[in-house]
């Protein structure tokens, strides 16, 4: 089956203006934009036939190509990467069985992430879309209930069924557990990483579907999917020793950065 994986980065971000573009410095005092760096993690994925970066930004598509990334023009109006990667496959004249959207925003995704994802949907014929969900350590757990007390908007988490068929994603951290982790210890609340592995049908579909309240309440794209009926498999992946986490705000540079100095990451 060919595998494209898209790219959707943006410049005008509502809660960081500008993120892709955004250095980040890693483990050898190296310096790459975000945007290179979610690039070079894509490229490490086996199996994939075509990676391209989306955007409607010149600032961004000069950045991209000037790394040798492949770039695809898309227009102002989508609303969120799953839009743009419907756009972009439609550009490239489709073709792919299997398109995954690596956001623009997640350098930290372990190669193997998006291969037990793209496996996970060849798994199970009738899904439609997948993601790839992350069991939090009480570590990651404190973290996301520290930035939901500083009224920041941190990880998403992700709720599903015996099936593994998702029941909900907020950017809450549910499910409500009352009780106290250790660092390295199991809970039962799941980080949802940032990656979706999608049917072309299915996402060719996705712009003409209504947006639903709970979507604009989290601003959450794969909320569209389950408020139309449409089910999204969770994929339990593993961390192997690799810490994760996505860039949403500006206080996340930091983070991002010691953990690719503890992980040895360049």
């Amino acid at each position: 089956m060919s595998v494209l994986i898209v790219i959707p980065a943006r410049y005008a971000s509502t809660r960081y203006p500008g993120k892709p573009l955004v250095a980040l410095t890693g483990a050898t005092g190296q310096q790459q934009t975000l945007i290179e760096r979610s690039w070079r993690a894509a490229c490490a994925v086996s199996g994939v036939d075509r990676v391209v970066v989306a955007t409607d930004d010149a600032r961004i598509r000069g950045a991209a190509e000037g790394f040798g990334a492949e770039v695809v023009m898309t227009s102002e109006t989508c609303a969120n990467g799953t839009e743009r990667c419907a756009e972009a496959h439609a550009a490239l004249c489709g073709g792919y069985d299997i398109v995954v959207n690596l956001q623009g925003d997640a350098p930290l995704t372990p190669y193997w992430f998006v291969e037990s994802l793209v496996q996970g949907l060849k798994d199970r014929p009738q899904a439609e879309i997948a993601t790839p969900v992350l069991r939090c350590d009480g570590a990651t757990l404190n973290s996301l209930l520290a930035d939901r007390k500083a009224g920041r908007v941190g990880g998403t988490t992700a709720v599903f069924g015996s099936d593994n068929s998702a029941l909900y994603f907020s950017k809450e951290v549910i499910p409500y557990t009352g009780k106290s982790f250790a660092p390295d210890d199991p809970s039962p609340v799941f980080h949802h990483v940032g990656v979706y592995a999608y049917r072309p049908e299915a996402l060719a579909a996705y712009p003409d579907w209504p947006t639903g309240p709970l979507e604009q309440l989290e601003g959450l794209e794969q909320l569209r999917f389950l408020e139309n009926g449409r089910p999204v498999l969770c994929v339990e992946v593993e961390a192997k020793g690799r810490e994760f986490w996505e860039l949403n705000n500006p206080e996340d540079v930091p983070k991002l950065e010691a953990m690719m100095a503890k992980m040895g990451l360049e």
